[in-house]
Formats: structure tokens, sequence, C-alpha cells
């Protein structure tokens, strides 16, 4: 019995001993991060696993250590976990941070978690749910109540995935940040130490981190005393004396130094200029500066999760599908020349020893993919809703996509039709012939319809959906016609409303049809195509207009020919060896087109 004892004490003190050695202290001090009492140089590199396919994300996070990395910051987005209303995805593929956090620590890399609730990120919406906004006056990043509740059950639910993975526990995640850029959008400081108290009810222990522009107004209105000070971006002593006097008692970090920049549909690509961020780079590592890049590799707006820039309420600015951002490491994972820049500074500064690059990602060119016409939307308009005005997207629990409004003129039957406001894109029908498109950028939402010789004619507007805006004041952004649609300054009633979300479940219940449609636009075109082979590759939309591509089922994102993005990635784990099919819907475009592959975005 004795010795039974003994061997159960010594037992408990090894699991003791493995568990005091696994997990570690990372605490603040005035001048320096300190981990285990030492100090610390946080190297970050910012990577998203909602953008990156899941099969890659070891992959890229082994990237970011061979450019000299010892962190990853990562962002969690609350509306790619919450799906609907109350129910939270935290297992399956690209929802499963547990897992991205954990793969993390397997790889010898530290975390910054970024959870919002509010991100911007270039993301639909900044992060937050769309059915926030079917509340007619709902007030957001404030202590409205009625987006306090569903934000107490996100925080509520994302902590009980995330606590266990802290430093603190054997985890690897350093800090966690509150809010983001809060200092750019509002001043409440009761929110945002609200949102740090729920955070630390929820078992969260590690330190928290604020992150704003380095000017006074910003910092005073965004940062929580005792969390450290993050700025987007420090590159410069006078950036690091501003967070000082901002928060004497924490440590200041850049949070976000960009090596790259966004672009928006109709722009060139955003290429960032390397000798600039080569001297901050240089700034940051011979101070012994902590940083996080931002981004150290972008990935893809998959589906309808890109979002949008507003300076302005007529102004409009949606962002493509590639979040290639001209990040070090490219949209498909391979290294840039940028990336052996960086990597080659940080070696010279950080005094530890970077892995060897890994090998590319495969990719794989397919021959020219014969495009059949297959369906239209006019075949496949689900049962109307009726409404007096229309309403938008979210009043119906439709995110995006696409959503048809149809009225019969009575009154005036010609003329100047305005629609106040179309989000964002839309075409314009005359008893079934295409009349003109309105495009939300720029406040022209006017256009003239020509005199009919049918008693009551049938008025129908397509309207797409293109991200919600994600940064600045005019965040509350609903998709479809906002307002009311007027004739001549007659209001027009009584409206049809169809749903056509343009969504993987829309896809794989589409009509096929041999019958012509009354209209030449908003039309599906399908083709198949086998490999033998997997590997990435991109689609080449070319020669099609303005649309969504599926390839078996899932959404590789927006095309536009305005561009400059005219390839969609698609990552191989997408495909399979032999048979492939592809679906592409173009709102403007009524002819089929082959489609090729490239091996590059650009």
């Amino acid at each position: 019995m004795k010795k039974i004892t003994l061997l159960l004490f010594g037992l408990f003190i090894s699991i003791a001993a493995v568990k005091a050695q696994s997990s570690h202290q990372f605490t603040l001090s005035p001048a320096s991060f300190m981990l285990d009492g030492k100090p610390f140089q946080i190297i970050s590199g910012e990577m998203h696993p909602a953008r990156i396919p899941h099969e890659y994300w070891r992959h890229r996070i082994k990237m970011a250590k061979a450019m000299g990395c010892n962190t990853i910051a990562a962002y969690v987005f609350w509306n790619y976990q919450e799906t609907t209303p109350g129910n939270f995805d935290f297992s399956t593929g690209n929802h499963n941070i547990a897992e991205f956090i954990k793969i993390c620590k397997e790889e010898g890399m530290w975390v910054m978690l970024r959870p919002g609730p509010y991100v911007c990120a270039e993301w639909d919406f900044g992060g937050l749910p769309s059915y926030l906004l079917k509340i007619p006056d709902i007030k957001v990043r404030c202590m409205d109540p009625r987006y306090m509740a569903p934000l107490t059950k996100y925080v509520t639910a994302l902590a009980k995935e995330i606590a266990p993975l802290q430093c603190v526990n054997g985890g690897p995640i350093l800090m966690v940040q509150i809010e983001n850029e809060y200092g750019s959008y509002g001043n409440d400081k009761v929110y945002l130490n609200t949102l740090k108290d729920m955070w630390v009810n929820n078992g969260i222990k590690v330190p928290f981190y604020t992150a704003d522009g380095a000017t006074p107004y910003m910092l005073e209105a965004g940062h929580v005393a005792g969390a450290a000070v993050g700025l987007d971006s420090g590159g410069s002593d006078d950036d690091f004396a501003v967070a000082a006097k901002a928060d004497p008692t924490a440590p200041a970090f850049s949070s976000e130094t960009y090596p790259g920049w966004l672009t928006h549909w109709g722009e060139k690509w955003a290429t960032a200029d390397t000798p600039g961020i080569r001297k901050e780079l240089t700034y940051l590592l011979k101070n012994k500066k902590s940083f996080n890049l931002y981004v150290v590799h972008g990935g893809t707006n998959f589906g309808y999760t890109a979002g949008a820039n507003a300076g302005k309420p007529t102004e409009y600015q949606p962002d493509v599908t590639s979040y290639d951002y001209d990040a070090p490491i490219d949209e498909q994972g391979n290294a840039t020349p940028k990336y052996y820049m960086m990597r080659n500074l940080i070696k010279q500064y950080a005094g530890y020893k970077v892995p060897d690059v890994p090998k590319a990602i495969k990719t794989i060119i397919i021959p020219a993919i014969k495009m059949q016409p297959y369906t239209t939307i006019w075949q496949n308009l689900p049962t109307a809703i009726q409404s007096p005005q229309p309403r938008p997207m979210e009043d119906f629990d439709q995110n995006q996509g696409l959503m048809l409004y149809r009225t019969k003129l009575i009154g005036h039957k010609s003329g100047w039709l305005t629609i106040t406001e179309p989000h964002d894109y839309a075409l314009i029908f005359l008893n079934g012939k295409y009349i003109d498109s309105v495009y939300r950028d720029g406040g022209k939402w006017s256009v003239k319809l020509p005199a009919s010789d049918v008693k009551d004619p049938v008025l129908d507007i397509l309207v797409e959906g293109m991200g919600h805006i994600n940064f600045a004041q005019y965040i509350i952004d609903r998709k479809g016609i906002t307002d009311r649609v007027v004739l001549n300054g007659m209001t027009l009633m009584n409206w049809d409303i169809y749903k056509l979300p343009i969504d993987e479940q829309f896809i794989g219940n589409l009509k096929t049809t041999t019958e012509t449609a009354p209209n030449t636009k908003g039309n599906f075109f399908k083709g198949q195509f086998t490999i033998s082979k997997l590997g990435d590759t991109y689609f080449d939309l070319s020669k099609y207009a303005k649309g969504t591509v599926f390839v078996n089922g899932h959404n590789l994102g927006r095309f536009w020919s305005r561009g400059p993005q005219q390839h969609l990635y698609c990552p191989a784990s997408w495909l399979k060896e032999g048979k492939n099919e592809i679906i592409i819907f173009d709102m403007q475009s009524s002819t089929a087109a082959d489609v090729a592959t490239s091996a590059t975005l650009k």
C-alpha cells in the first residue's frame, strides 16, 4: 500500500511538473513584453483561417515561420462562426478555429488572437453578422442592448473554444485583442471595458491589447487602460512616443505593419513600395520593437465574404475576390521576392535560426473547358413575397446574392425611374426587355423607361449585393433596394419580391430548361472537365461579364469584367480526380464562352 501511495504521489508530481513546464506566463511591462520573466519580441505574421483552404493551414503557418515569424495573428470572424442566429460552428472545416490554433502550437508558433467582434479586415460587414441589420434602427459597436445581447452569446461561445488554448493553460495564445481600431469609429469607453470584462468573466487570463492609428485622438478613444498599445501602424520613434503618452503603463507595438494593401474592383492591383516596407521593418527589428505584419498571407475572399469601403454616403468601393494583398506569401501560398527580402532582414536581426522554406504548392493547367447554356434566373424564381414597398435582403434572412423586385406600372408608364438606394448593382427590365443597369457608386440611380404599348407594363429590378461596407461610419449597409422606387415622382407600390441567394444550396437545386427565356440577362452556364492529377489552379473568367463561379459546388467568389481580377483561385482540395463540374452565373452575358485556366492570379 505504501509503495502504491508513493507511486501515485510520484505520478502526481510528474504530471504537475509537465503541466508547469508546458504553461507559460506572458505579461506586460511598460517597456516590453515578458515571456516567462524575460523580454520577448513579437515577430508576427497575420493570416486568417477563413480565407485559407483548411488543408493548407499548416503549410501557410510553416511559410510564416520560415520567413522568421515567431507568432501568428489571426482574426476570428463572428459572422463566419455564427452561421445563423444562435447557431455556432466551431467544428467543420475552416470554422474550426481551435484546430488552427493547435496547429500553430504544433509548429512552434505563438498566437495573438483578434476575435473582434468587429474586425474590419476587408471582410463582409467587418465580421458582424448581417442578421443584426433586420433591426431597422440598430446601433453597433456600442452599448445598444440589441447589439450587446447577441455579442454576449458570441463571446461566451468563442471563449469556450479558446480559453483552454491560452499560454497559461499550455496553449500558444499570448494576447487577445479588444475590438479593432475603435478610435477610428467611436468613443464609447463603457462598451470597450464591458467587452474586456466579458472576456475576463469567460476565462480569458492572458493580457489584452487594442489597435488604433498612431494619433492621440484615436488612442484616447480606442485604448483600454492596462492593455498593450497596438499601433496601426507604428514605424518611427514619434509613433511610439504617442503610444507611451497614451498609456505609460503598457508596452506598445506595431499591431499592423503593412507589407501590402487591398484592391477594389475597377482599380489597378495595389502594390506596396518594397523599399518603404524594408525601411520600416529595419527600424522595428533594429530597435527590438514588436510588430505584426498585416498580412503575411492574405488568402481569398471565397463566396460572398469580401467587404467594401465608403468614404461618403454615395461612395461604394467593393473589394475584389482575391485577398492576395501583395503580401509576402501570395494567394496560393508561394514565397515572393518581398518574402525573401523580409526573411533576410529577420535573420539578420532576430538572433534565432529560421527553417527552410517549404516546397511550393503544385499548380495544374486544365485544357479549355467547353461551356453550355444551362438555365436562367427567370426559370428558377421561387415563390414571391408580397410587400407594399421594396425591402432589403436582410429583412428576409438573406445576406447577399440577388433579389428580384417586380411590380406593374399603374399611372405613369414611362419616364425617369429612380431607385433609392440600389445596393449595390441593378439590372432594369420592362416587359422582359433589358433597359439599363444602375451601380450604386456615385449616386446616379436614375434610368429612362421608354414608352410601352402594354396596358400594365411589368417592371423588374434585379439587384445584386456586392459586400457589406466593413469600415468607418457607413457600416450599417443593407442590401437590395433599401428605400423606394419612384417613377416621375410617383412612388411605386405593390411589389413581388423573389429571394435569389445564388449560394451553394441554390446552385444545387437549379432547374434545367430548354425553354427560351424572356430575358437575355441572368444566365447560368455549365461545363465539365476531367483531370488525372490534382493541383491548384486559377479559372480565367475574362470572357464573361459579371457574376459568380462554382466548381464542384464550391463558390469561388465574384468576377467582374471591369477588373483588375480576371483569374479566380481554386485550391486542389476542391477538385477531384476524374470528372469535375463548373457552373457560371453571369448577370450580363447571354452566350457561353470557353473557360481557360492559369497558374497565376495576374
